[in-house]
């Protein structure tokens, strides 16, 4: 295949390339070297800290070309991390080539045989299953769901005093319609022994990890008695393609609800435990305290006073997508504001829009939906009547009655960061 065509298969040429024993996937041959930066000239950004200071949706970095990647702003480069600039969130669901990545370890595949390639289904189970993809496709029924795959870090560069860890703005989440198997249905082939507690993903990416940490290999377990258990699929399929590289092919993790941490890539172990997992990346890495929004202080962390447990769900959230603040809007000029909005706890059923900093609330109306873990579109017609500056704001709420809160929030993972969305906009006079 030459390095000016996509390699983005059809699931059609995908099965048929299978049926011969010889698919393969590789980045290398497609651009030489592992990431380019765009040619258009990159402007050096101001420094931020902290979410009043920083006038940019997304993070600072510059833009750079991947393989099956449209340009996407880097926060590093090994491991891999992009993000997906803020123009990608106008419609529901996030095309694969603009979706962001994120990776844990530095050495990631960038070829997959599949006539080698196998899932493994081991430990406290009666059957010890290899499945080929051909096997995993054919041999279990295929089901579809819509769900948002947000990294636990998303909009961490909000946090004030700053911590640790990549500097996201808003764009490490996305959008998609996945397509695999239930992880019930392996798990009831493998067949679960009594006295499992806990099952345990490995991917295919390795590295150095923390120092002194043993996380050279990236483990991530859910509890049997977890019921998103049910909703859980190994997806072969991503907005009707095969899995970007970088996303994970051959297959990932899709678990509704939950922060993509539990969305394990390059999926190849699935292991029944009797233990509870205390391997770094459970018991260390992606903690939150447990207290209301995971919020607490350097203080009480550092005094030992807050009890540490691991991230679960996503909370709500919403976001205005234009207008960007951009440029200025003619005083009495009809407007369209426009954004997103979800939940890991269920659906979004109310979105609500001020025009004057939050002192005032009317609702949007809401696009289709597409699923209580999918993103929620909305819009309003807004007005100016005066020139000068305004400040647009957006809060959700979801079917559970959560509503989006106002008030910042401090851990030492930055994670769960969900106050209220604001955009300054600038209108002028029309004559």
């Amino acid at each position: 295949m030459s390095e000016e065509k996509s390699w983005i298969m059809s699931r059609r040429f995908l099965l048929k390339v299978m049926g011969g024993g010889a698919a393969w996937l590789s980045l290398n041959k497609l651009i030489p070297a592992w990431a380019q930066v765009s040619s258009q000239a990159i402007e050096p950004l101001p420094s931020f800290t902290g979410p009043d200071a920083n006038p940019y949706w997304g993070s600072e970095g510059p833009f750079v070309i991947h393989p099956q990647k449209l340009p996407l702003i880097q926060l590093t480069d090994r491991p891999i991390q992009l993000e997906t600039p803020r123009h990608y969130f106008l419609t529901p669901f996030t095309p694969n080539a603009a979706f962001y990545v994120r990776w844990h370890l530095d050495e990631i595949p960038n070829a997959v045989s599949l006539s080698d390639w196998r899932l493994f289904i081991e430990g406290n189970v009666e059957k010890t299953l290899a499945l080929s993809m051909s096997e995993l496709m054919s041999q279990f029924k295929p089901v579809s769901i819509t769900a948002v795959n947000q990294c636990s870090g998303n909009s961490r560069s909000r946090f004030q005093p700053r911590v640790p860890g990549g500097q996201w703005g808003n764009g490490a989440m996305g959008n998609a319609l996945f397509t695999g198997v239930r992880l019930k249905d392996l798990m009831n082939t493998a067949g679960v022994k009594t006295g499992s507690s806990q099952v345990q993903f490995e991917g295919l990416d390795r590295g150095r990890g923390p120092e002194s940490k043993g996380s050279h290999i990236y483990l991530k377990s859910l509890g049997l008695s977890d019921p998103v258990i049910g909703e859980t699929v190994v997806a072969y399929e991503m907005n009707g393609e095969p899995l970007p590289m970088l996303n994970g092919f051959p297959v990932r993790l899709v678990v509704p609800g939950k922060f993509a941490t539990y969305w394990t890539k390059a999926l190849t172990w699935i292991r029944v435990l009797t233990e509870p997992d205390t391997n770094y990346w459970m018991s260390k890495a992606y903690c939150i305290p447990n207290t209301p929004r995971g919020n607490t202080t350097s203080r009480d962390i550092n005094e030992g006073r807050v009890e540490m447990i691991p991230i679960g769900t996503m909370p709500v959230r919403s976001f205005i997508i234009t207008p960007d603040g951009s440029g200025k809007i003619p005083e009495e000029m009809a407007v369209t504001v426009r954004g997103i909005a979800f939940s890991g706890f269920g659906r979004v059923v109310v979105v609500e829009f001020s025009w004057d900093g939050g002192k005032y609330w009317t609702k949007t109306e809401l696009g289709k939906d597409y699923g209580q873990y999918s993103f929620r579109t909305w819009e309003t017609t807004w007005i100016p009547k005066r020139t000068g500056k305004y400040v647009l704001a957006v809060r959700a709420t979801d079917e559970k009655g959560n509503i989006q809160p106002d008030e910042v929030i401090w851990n030492p993972g930055g994670y769960l960061w969900n106050k209220i969305e604001r955009q300054e906009i600038t209108v002028g006079a029309a004559k």
